[in-house]
């Protein structure tokens, strides 16, 4: 069972989410934004550029949320290659946001692989090898948001494998919504003592590619993540994690609006 969605819509368990107040337009906006940056003669004509700048602004983004926040002049530079808690960190995010676009094929369908591929490339440096890509043993975890409330180590297996399958089966549910709810759970779950942040918020980039709202990845959704800052950040996601439909609507709208402004790569 999953946060937020309803028991009595096993048919179609994302689709009655789309009907929570203010949800359906939100996601409905936000691909118009995606579609109106694909159709745009300018992006197409520099898809491979806009691609590559993506990736350096999200990894950068996304490292900056786990509190390692650097600038993109020391990203350019090479500041990943460092030897410090914070290059590392940096290194983690662009090695999992590189890996996205390889791995979207079969994210559709086999994601828990996808989520262990992309956790073994996050914690190169950060965990034992028999931790890489397995989910956590214990209730110690390193949350560098500050998240609270951690479920429990005999919730990670079951929650993860209802995930894979809303992920795998045929929705009415817009893409928006199903990449809110795939970063959502990973986020909230914190299936890894480490990193689970960094592939929580690569979830977006996986599930808009994969259903083809964004299929060459030109959006830059941690961008939008990162905008709307910590503190936002972190209560809309307690509000999925209560499972009340108001928190998870919250979510929903508030991923659909960071995913709006992801065509800011430039």
């Amino acid at each position: 069972m999953l946060a937020g969605v309803p028991v009595d819509a096993r048919r179609d368990p994302l689709a009655a989410l789309a009907e929570l107040p203010g949800v359906l337009p939100a996601c409905l906006a936000a691909r118009e934004e995606i579609d109106q940056m694909l159709w745009d003669r300018t992006v197409r004509a520099n898809a491979a550029d806009i691609a590559t700048e993506s990736r350096l602004q999200g990894a950068r983004a996304s490292a900056a949320l786990e509190g390692a926040e650097v600038s993109l002049a020391a990203m350019r530079a090479g500041v990943a290659e460092e030897d410090s808690p914070v290059s590392r960190a940096v290194g983690a995010a662009i090695a999992v946001t590189a890996a996205i676009p390889r791995q979207v094929d079969t994210f559709g369908r086999a994601p828990l692989q996808v989520i262990a591929h992309l956790h073994v490339l996050a914690t190169r440096g950060f965990a034992a090898e028999d931790e890489r890509g397995r989910p956590r043993a214990t209730d110690e975890v390193i949350d560098p948001l500050h998240i609270g409330s951690l479920p429990a180590v005999a919730d990670i297996s079951p929650r993860l494998d209802a995930l894979a399958g809303v992920l795998t089966r045929a929705t009415d549910a817009p893409a928006v919504l199903v990449a809110a709810i795939a970063h959502g759970e990973v986020l909230a779950l914190r299936p890894f003592a480490w990193g689970s942040g960094l592939v929580a918020r690569a979830m977006l980039r996986c599930v808009l590619a994969a259903r083809g709202v964004d299929p060459d990845l030109l959006g830059c959704p941690e961008l939008g993540l990162l905008a709307a800052g910590r503190t936002a950040y972190v209560k809309a996601l307690r509000g999925y994690a209560s499972g009340e439909p108001e928190g998870v609507a919250d979510w929903i709208e508030f991923n659909a609006r960071a995913i709006a402004v992801s065509n800011q790569t430039g």
